[in-house]
């Protein structure tokens, strides 16, 4: 009977676990399609969100096509927004930065004045900058952006049409390059690393003398026996060839400072400073060798001049550095922008000084140890000051290189000179 029973309940409760299912069969796909025919709030669908339905299924090609179209809308937007609103805001403070020159200058600020080439030569520079640094060639790193800013200044000089329009003075393009100078000295003075250059003194000696001294006499031996220049302007192109830019070393070293590479070894503390010192043993080196050139003075005092010259630089350039550690005092306001200015005008001052004085390689020392011993006494401000300086070599930095591109002039190379100058070049790079 208990079997009976179960065979009784089993069979019962199969018809109705089976009528369940069926039930569930039939009613599954009415739900389903209940719910795709309603919105995912529950709403009933309208015909803007099936638009938006049937977008969220087009192809990956549609959906970039209008991506496209979105970012051409806005950038074409009134009023202009994004890279053509960036465009024209650009483009207007450059011709309002020229009118108001042209305003208070008048004909100096018009083709064939000088504002008006540095002007067009400081646009272009930056402009060949950014061009080159969009440049990217497979398995190499970006091009320097200061490629860009030379060939435009050498495309300014040697293009017949340009270069009748564009015209900067000697005198005028010398004291830019001046002012560049000290801005980049006062950056690397204040990159340098206390405790890592106390360390690597005597490293940084030898690696700012070394190289200097070996390529400026190798230099002046391959001048005189190929080139057949005298003793003197051989040593005078050695120490042109032997200066090392600091324009070129301090940037990148300051850049794999703030990322931490080589900071626990000081490296581009010894190699900011070793390429300061070695520029400005090569200017030194060059002075004394153009006095003797042209016999400026008795040869003995030509000779250690150069020792005066450092004399000079580093105890002008300790008082004045231990001058700005104290003054502005730290209750002062705005004493951030107040020490940036001091250090600058100081800086090009003690650069200019020391030309009208006759000791040129003084100002650059002067200038490195003033900003050196500022920074050791700023610790807490010193990157903030830092940041000021940069801005400053922003503008300074197409300028220089610029000016550097545009010195060249093909016409007045011979093609023997160049010939024997590459061979010489090429000697000293094996």
């Amino acid at each position: 009977m208990e079997d009976e029973d179960k065979t009784v309940g089993g069979q019962d409760s199969k018809p109705s676990t089976g009528t369940s299912h069926t039930a569930s069969e039939h009613q599954g796909p009415q739900e389903e399609r209940i719910m795709n025919l309603k919105g995912v709030d529950g709403n009933e669908p309208t015909e803007d969100s099936n638009l938006l339905n049937s977008g969220e299924k087009k192809s990956p090609e549609l959906a970039t096509e209008s991506g496209h179209l979105q970012s051409l809308r806005r950038m074409l937007a009134c009023p202009p927004h994004g890279s053509l609103g960036k465009v024209i805001t650009n483009g207007t403070m450059v011709v309002l930065l020229w009118a108001v020159v042209w305003s208070v200058t008048g004909p100096e600020c018009l083709p064939g004045g000088n504002l008006f080439g540095i002007l067009v030569l400081l646009c272009c520079a930056v402009a060949g900058g950014k061009v080159f640094g969009l440049i990217r060639l497979p398995t190499l790193p970006p091009l320097p952006p200061l490629l860009g800013m030379l060939l435009a200044g050498f495309l300014l000089r040697n293009v017949p049409v340009i270069s009748e329009n564009v015209r900067i003075q000697h005198k005028w393009s010398s004291s830019l390059r001046s002012i560049a100078l000290s801005v980049i000295l006062v950056r690397a003075g204040l990159g340098l690393d206390p405790k890592a250059l106390k360390k690597l003194k005597g490293v940084c000696v030898r690696l700012a003398m070394g190289p200097c001294i070996v390529e400026a006499c190798t230099s002046a031996l391959l001048a005189h026996f190929l080139m057949g220049l005298p003793w003197q302007w051989g040593f005078i192109l050695g120490f042109v060839i032997g200066a090392v830019s600091p324009a070129v070393v301090v940037p990148s070293m300051l850049l794999l400072q703030e990322g931490g590479y080589g900071v626990e070894k000081g490296v581009p503390t010894l190699l900011m400073a070793a390429g300061s010192f070695d520029d400005i043993l090569a200017i030194t080196g060059f002075n004394t060798c153009l006095g003797v050139a042209f016999s400026t003075g008795s040869t003995v005092f030509n000779i250690f001049r150069g020792i005066l010259e450092v004399v000079i630089g580093v105890a002008t350039g300790s008082f004045l550095g231990f001058f700005v550690q104290y003054f502005p005092s730290s209750d002062q306001d705005n004493l951030v922008w107040k020490r940036a200015f001091l250090v600058l005008g100081f800086a090009v001052l003690a650069v200019f000084s020391s030309v009208y004085f006759g000791f040129p390689g003084s100002g650059g020392l002067c200038t490195l140890v003033m900003a050196f011993l500022a920074g050791m006494r700023w610790s807490d401000k010193k990157s903030e000051v830092e940041k000021i300086i940069s801005v400053t070599w922003d503008i300074f930095q197409p300028l220089l290189f610029g000016l550097i591109g545009a010195e060249v002039s093909i016409a007045s190379l011979r093609p023997e000179t160049v010939g024997k100058t590459f061979s010489m070049v090429l000697v000293l790079n094996l």
